[in-house]
């Protein structure tokens, strides 16, 4: 059991250091490429059983208009089984569905996977447990 708790402690503080949030964002740390990261995310919400709605390449975006951007992408993604619930706790939920992760390079060339914290969408019993899933999604991604 103690081992456990070293091991359990010591991996939290090793992710802890990769995760940063600010204004409800959560920010993790990714060790791949802005493409591989999300090619890697985008293969796991498909294995957990999630549609994939859009993939939003805003530095393509950008480069259409003659503007550069560093490489930034956005994977939006759901099902009515996890967004269901919490629009019925808060309605209002809805306007942040279905769910969406960032991917972006950093002016230092570091690479990061971002979301809103489901805490920010609304008060509701069933965001605990897609605070886990968006962690979890966030967590295998950032595995090298």
């Amino acid at each position: 059991m103690k081992l456990l708790t070293l091991v359990f402690g010591a991996l939290l503080v090793t992710f802890s250091s990769f995760v940063s949030a600010a204004d409800g964002l959560v920010a993790v740390k990714s060790p791949h490429s802005a493409v591989a990261t999300l090619d890697k995310l985008e293969s796991l919400v498909e294995q957990r059983g999630l549609t994939v709605f859009a993939r939003i390449d805003h530095a393509a975006g950008a480069a259409k208009i003659g503007q550069t951007l560093r490489p930034t992408a956005l994977l939006i993604f759901g099902n009515p089984q996890g967004g269901t619930p919490l629009m019925q706790c808060a309605q209002t939920a809805g306007i942040d569905l279905p769910l969406k992760m960032l991917v972006w390079e950093d002016a230092q060339g570091k690479v990061w996977l971002g979301y809103n914290d489901p805490a920010y969408l609304a008060p509701c019993p069933v965001v605990g447990k897609l605070q886990a899933a968006l962690a979890g999604l966030a967590a295998a991604v950032a595995v090298p």
